[in-house]
């Protein structure tokens, strides 16, 4: 067996808020929009990567999803993390549409890297190459 990734989670705690903010912001595209009652199955993908690896934006209804995620932000650590072509440039264009930053860009080895708030309950991290 050799497995791949599919569809990777982030928790969120309004998923039209977060469509909106992970396409109008991030540039992510959708990919699924299946109706499941009070809830959607929802993913974006990236916008080069129409077959690449989903991001479902799940509901955090659960309690256990919801504490894992305040906890995380809490404590600064981020849900995921975006592969930008330019860390600067994407905290320049990000801070100019009113997104918030915890995190400047910054310096990591070989790697500078940002933190954002989605707005939806999560730290996201940028990350180019240094």
């Amino acid at each position: 067996m050799k497995a791949r990734l599919h569809v990777m989670s982030v928790f969120v705690d309004d998923q039209a808020k977060a469509l909106a903010f992970y396409t109008e912001n991030l540039g992510f595209v959708p990919k699924n929009d299946v109706s499941l009652g009070q809830y959607r199955w929802l993913t974006v993908v990236g916008a080069d990567a129409p077959d690449g690896v989903e991001l479902l934006l799940e509901p955090d209804e659960n309690p256990a999803a919801r504490e894992y995620t305040r906890a995380l932000a809490e404590q600064g650590i981020p849900a995921a993390q975006f592969a930008v072509d330019d860390v600067d440039a994407a905290h320049a264009e990000l801070t100019g549409k009113g997104v918030t930053f915890t995190q400047p860009p910054t310096a990591a080895g070989p790697v500078r890297t940002a933190v954002l708030d989605d707005t939806c309950g999560n730290l996201i991290q940028l990350v180019s190459p240094a």
